[in-house]
Formats: structure tokens, C-alpha cells, sequence
């Protein structure tokens, strides 16, 4: 295979990300699992994420699979990262990433003054008392009457798979969890199954379906696993990859046997716009950026944590950013990195409107803003909202 033309490589992965008009369905699952899962730290991301891939999406789609159908899970795993994931991918994921996730929760625990016997003793006693259905940490904290972190205890018992993460109470901007015991919200997944190695090994490719072609940086980052772990999982699934070169990018690239027709695809004969929120997979998915954006914009879409904030995307590269600000009548602000033409200007306000009406429920005002402060001086969680002084 020649080198690969990086445009045909970003419109490549447009489609497997469902960002494109042709690619675009209606199949919740199946979106979650084309796109290596949703991250899920922020609440409103993952539906954001899936309003910006379905053709006809309302919010209670997610739910429904999430939390009555139960066909997705959300749990921590790659990069120690809240993600919402297919339930078949959930022993898998959590087999590869157990033990780099347990030991960061478990420090955490310790930070904020919960010992290892008071935790023996108070997760059994959570087991118990959400044996009659799904508990808030407040409302568990209150049956237990104690005066430890159970919000600690919690996030623990959720890494080491004695419970699961399920509907928030108060909606889909909530953070507050209702919690259940694991095994009895997903009585037919054993955790124990695959083996460490072999988890990773098939977590890889799961990525590389996702986001090949890729770096071998890429795959590190993304999962937060150790190079040598993945130069094995590497080795194991050597079959199924193939090794290319993407001009104008200096590393080498590793992509699925299975993905090599790419070069047969036919551009889209329109520009390709998306407004896409806070920590998508797109933007996350890989730590060599230069793919999607220049350099000197690096600091108005990634923070000193390497937090992507929402981006507005023209034919795969980034090339603003947006913001939305509740108010009596709720406003989008854009930000342009560079002059764009009328009819790209129209696009991008118009999908703006959309993304909009889908978080307030009304139609909302579009401000276009010239300027913002970076990221990186910004304080901790302004990636969350960009534009908040614009």
C-alpha cells in the first residue's frame, strides 16, 4: 500500500465515526460501538456525541439501552475514564484496564481518609443494603448512617466490579449516580473472563477499528496502558494489521488488514461540518493531533490536562470551537479559527441551531465570538466551557 493522503484518511474516519451524512444511522448501539464507547466524565457528552452521529436521536434512546434494555454499561477503564460501552465489550475492557483502575480508586479512598478494613467492612455492608435496588451515594450514606466517603467507596466498589453504574436521578446533566450491585444488574457477564493478556490484546483491536489508522503513541494513550502491553497485544493480533505511512505525518501507522479498502473511498462531494462536545471520542482518540489540528490552535482546544473541549470540525479537522450558555433565552457561541466561506458559515450555524434546540429544548440565539482565553491558563474544568468570557 502507498502512502496514504491524510485527507482521505480523515474523511475515512468520518465514516467509521458516523460523522458524515451517508454514515449517519439511527442504531444507538451500534454508533457506541463504531466510535470505541463514550466518554462519560461529563454527563450531557455522550448523548451530545450521539445527536452529532443519528439521523433521529432523542435522549431517551440512550436511555433505554443504557438503563432499561441494559445492552451498554457504563464503566472506568481506558485512560482511568468514566465510559459508556457495549455490554459484551464490558469484561473485556474491564479485564484489560482492572488493574491500573483499582489502584488509582484505591489511593484516591485513602486520600480522603477511607482505610482498607473500614472499606472491607463497609462494602459489604453496601452490598446489603442495595440487595432491595439501585441507592444514590446520599441515600446509601444516610441508610448506613457513616460519616466515611461513601462517595469513595463507591467509585472503588464500581472499579473493582462489586457494583454498576446506573440512571442518574436527575437527569441527563446529572452526575449523581444510582448504584446496583454488579452481578445483579448484569447477572450474564463474568468479569473474570478474558484473561489480562488477552483482553488487551482485543482491546487493541477494537481501537484500531475504531480510529486506524493509528500510532502506536495513539493506542498508548488512549488505553493508558503500559508500551510494553501493547507492543504484546501487538504481536497477538500481528495477523490482522498492516503498517502504512500518512503524508505529511512523521510516524508510522498501524491500521486493521480488514480497513485497507480505504483508499477506494470516494470523497464527499460536499464540506463536511460537525459540531462535536467536550471529550468526544473523535477528539480524544488519538495523541498525535497534528492529524486534525495545527499546532498553533493547540491551546484553544486542549487544556493543560489534555482535555478536548467542544469543537466545531470542517472535513474531519478542527477549525473552531462552541460553547452553550443557559440563559431565558439560551445562546450557542462559535469561535472561527479562520475566515470561512458563506456556505460553511451557514452549515456551522445551522447545526449549531440544532445542537442547541437539542440541549435547551427551545430555539436558542447564535453568537459568533472573536477571541478567547487558552486553556492551558485557565483554571481547572474551563475546557467544559470555552467561551464563558467571549
Amino acid at each position: 500500500m502507498s502512502d496514504l493522503n491524510l485527507n482521505l484518511v480523515n474523511n475515512f474516519i468520518l465514516r467509521k465515526q458516523h460523522l458524515t451524512d451517508d454514515s449517519k444511522i439511527d442504531d444507538v448501539i451500534k454508533i457506541v460501538n463504531d466510535v470505541g464507547g463514550l466518554h462519560a466524565t461529563i454527563p450531557k457528552t455522550p448523548y451530545l456525541s450521539i445527536f452529532s452521529r443519528a439521523k433521529n436521536f432523542t435522549r431517551k434512546k440512550l436511555d433505554e439501552e443504557l438503563y432499561a434494555k441494559r445492552s451498554l454499561g457504563k464503566i472506568r477503564c481506558v485512560r482511568k475514564t468514566v465510559y459508556i460501552i457495549p455490554k459484551q465489550m464490558i469484561p473485556i475492557a474491564y479485564s484489560a484496564t482492572k488493574k491500573m483502575v483499582k489502584l488509582t480508586s484505591e489511593r484516591y479512598s485513602r486520600y480522603l481518609g477511607v482505610s482498607q478494613k473500614e472499606y472491607v467492612k463497609m462494602s459489604k455492608l453496601v452490598l446489603e443494603v442495595l440487595k432491595g435496588g439501585g441507592m444514590t451515594a446520599k441515600e446509601v450514606k444516610n441508610e448506613l448512617m457513616t460519616e466515611l466517603n461513601i462517595s469513595a467507596i463507591l467509585n472503588l466498589m464500581s472499579d473493582q466490579g462489586l457494583l454498576i453504574r446506573g440512571n442518574p436521578k436527575k437527569g441527563w446533566k446529572s452526575n449523581i449516580h444510582t448504584y446496583y450491585p454488579f452481578h445483579d444488574y448484569f447477572p450474564d457477564i463474568d468479569l473474570n473472563e478474558p484473561n489480562e493478556a488477552q483482553a488487551v490484546a482485543l482491546l487493541v483491536q477494537y481501537y484500531l477499528s475504531s480510529f486506524g489508522p493509528v500510532t502506536e503513541k495513539d493506542i498508548i494513550w488512549w488505553t493508558g496502558l503500559k508500551k510494553t502491553a501493547i507492543q504484546e497485544a501487538l504481536k497477538k493480533i500481528k495477523e490482522q494489521i498492516v503498517r502504512v505511512e500518512i503524508e505529511g505525518l512523521e510516524d508510522g501507522f498501524i491500521m486493521l488488514q480488514s480497513d485497507s479498502f480505504l483508499e477506494k473511498i470516494t470523497p464527499p462531494k460536499n464540506r463536511v461540518v460537525n459540531l462535536l462536545p467536550a471529550l468526544d471520542s473523535y477528539i480524544m482518540g488519538y495523541k498525535q493531533r497534528e492529524r486534525y489540528l495545527s499546532y498553533q490552535h493547540y491551546d484553544r482546544v486542549f487544556d493543560r490536562s489534555g482535555n478536548a473541549t467542544s469543537t466545531i470540525l470542517l472535513d474531519g479537522r478542527i477549525a473552531g470551537v462552541w460553547d452553550f450558555k443557559e440563559a431565558k433565552k439560551p445562546v450557542v457561541k462559535i469561535l472561527l479559527f479562520e475566515d470561512a466561506e458563506d456556505s460553511v458559515l451557514t452549515e456551522i450555524r445551522s447545526k449549531a441551531q440544532k445542537i442547541g434546540r437539542f440541549i435547551a429544548d427551545k430555539e436558542v440565539q447564535i453568537n459568533e465570538c472573536d477571541s478567547m482565553i487558552p486553556l492551558p491558563r485557565r483554571t481547572a474544568g474551563g475546557f467544559m466551557s470555552p467561551l464563558r468570557d467571549s
